[in-house]
Formats: structure tokens, sequence, C-alpha cells
């Protein structure tokens, strides 16, 4: 697969990075109102009524037989296991300590990616993986002396690194037997499914909670869940799982400016320092070395939602 660059796919991963970073703040300040099941159900049903409404006016059908083990594991773990314990790790530790713990999934996924999918194990990749992980490390320590209370908060956010990193990795090859919309629309509703008996908890405490809870919820369906998978599944059509991943080690650094920002969450120098350190990683991970000169061809695969299809 060639590293040419793509300004559509360019474009979607930025359109993610944007809203994954914005829904850590989101969680943080919702958190104070809403339980984790009941957040997750609230935004994984959002975005399952919303995507699935798209998915009957597009009449795309149901996704291919070889596509629904994918989409049910990422229903579970991406939509469901990874949502719920960052939601409970968020009330533990603040919005950007939890991004950059979060952000040892690329680590993850390079190496998955270069076991199961075959990717391999680039040099400049694993060179910035462990630039960043070092920055993911500084502000680990940084949090450190704050208690048991923190430890099990980075705990939680470990866990969903690991699920969002396993999800990934299954997800790349499930593109090539259903589209973004398809798998993003029935993953999310699988998590709803299987978050319905907090549906009593949601009502009650969003009925107590002030409106901007609610809100919230529309949000992260909406804009996180919704659009940002949607534009994350586009641009994993063009580029290998492990740089994609690798990408997202910006997050941190916008979250750690928009929690300074939105929610008065002063970040030390150590956390600065680590956040800094993440973004020369992400640099170096997609610095290129020689340029190919074959154009990029992207696998084949049906019809994407996020972006007209790509004709081989």
């Amino acid at each position: 697969m060639s590293d040419k660059f793509n300004p559509r796919a360019a474009i979607a991963i930025g359109i993610t990075v944007l809203c994954w970073a914005s829904a850590f703040v989101s969680i943080r300040d919702a958190g104070r109102h809403l339980d984790p099941g009941p957040l997750t159900l609230g935004r994984a049903g959002v975005a399952a009524v919303v995507l699935l409404a798209v998915w009957a006016v597009r009449r795309e059908g149901l996704p291919k037989r070889a596509a629904w083990p994918g989409i049910l594991t990422a229903g579970v773990l991406w939509f469901g296991v990874y949502m719920v314990a960052l939601n409970w790790g968020e009330q533990l530790v603040d919005a950007g300590t939890a991004a950059l713990i979060v952000n040892i999934g690329p680590i993850l996924i390079a190496l998955l990616g270069g076991w199961f999918l075959k990717e391999g194990f680039p040099p400049r990749l694993f060179l910035g993986i462990a630039v960043s992980f070092a920055g993911v490390a500084v502000v680990s320590l940084s949090m450190s002396r704050d208690g048991a209370s923190s430890v099990l908060g980075v705990l939680l956010c470990l866990v969903s690194a690991v699920t969002y990193a396993v999800s990934v990795v299954v997800q790349k090859p499930t593109l090539k037997h259903c589209t973004s919309l398809q798998f993003t629309a029935f993953g999310n509703a699988i998590a709803a499914v299987l978050c319905l008996p907090f549906a009593p908890t949601l009502f009650s405490q969003l009925d107590a909670a002030p409106v901007s809870a609610t809100l919230h919820v529309l949000y992260l369906g909406l804009f996180p869940t919704a659009l940002a998978f949607l534009t994350w599944g586009y641009a994993l059509r063009f580029t290998t799982a492990g740089k994609l991943g690798a990408t997202t080690y910006v997050v941190p650094a916008i979250v750690v400016g928009l929690s300074w920002l939105l929610l008065s969450e002063v970040p030390t120098w150590l956390t600065l320092g680590g956040g800094a350190l993440a973004l020369v990683g992400v640099a170096i991970s997609r610095s290129r070395g020689k340029q190919s000169n074959a154009a990029p061809k992207p696998p084949v695969e049906a019809t994407d939602a996020a972006a007209p299809a790509v004709k081989s």
C-alpha cells in the first residue's frame, strides 16, 4: 500500500482526531451527572438511531456474512467495553491524562497489525511509537502521586486502550465486506442493546441533571461516535492500521489544551512535556523515507458512506 498523500483521507482523519479529542472533554464534564454505563447507552443509542436512519435512506442492505464477526467484536469491545471503561476512568483522572493513557493503543495496533494483518514492522513507525510512549509514561508519572483512585483510573484507561487496539485490527479486514456506515451503525446498535439494562438509570439521571448533560449525550453520539467513526473507517482504507493508529497520538495534546480551556484543568509542566513528546512521536511515525511512485490502491470493498466509492 502506497504512502502517497491522499487529501480526502487526510481530511477524514483530521475530523476523527478533532472529534475524538473533544470527546474526552465532553465525557469528563458529563461524568459529573451520569454514571459510566448510562452514558455509554446514551452515546451508543444516539449514534445507532442516527446511523441506522442514514443506512435505511441509503438502502445499503445488511452487511455481508463475513463482516458480522468483526462488527460483533467491535460492538462489544469498542462501542461497549471501551466506552464504559473510558467513562469510568475519566471520573478518576483528568481528561488529558485519560487521552494519553488510551493512546498506548497505537503501540498495540502496530504490533497486532504487523503480526495479524501482515503490515510489517517499519522502523520509523516504531521509533515514533517509542517516543510517543515515552510521553505517555511521563504523563502517567505526573499522576502517580494522586493516590489509589488515580491508579484505578489509569487501569480503566488501559482497558480502553486494549479494546481499542483489538477493535481496529479487527476492523481493517472487516471493511472489505461492509461499508464504514454499516460497521459503525450496527456496532453501535449492538452496544446499545447490551447496555439497555442501564436505561432506567439513564433517564432518571438525565431528569435530575442540568440540560448540559443531555447536550453532552447528544454531542457524543452525533460527532465523536457517528461522524468520527465513519471518517476513521474511510481513512483506514488508504493506510495501514499501525500508521493510522499512530496519528491519534495528536489527540492527547489537543485534549490537554481543551481541558485547560474548557474545564480549568491546568496541566503540570510534566504533563505538557509528555504531550510534546507524543507529538514528536507522531511526526516521526508519519514521516516518509524514499517516496514510492506507485499510485494509492485501496483494498476492494463495499461502497463507503463517508465518501464516494473508489473505483479500481
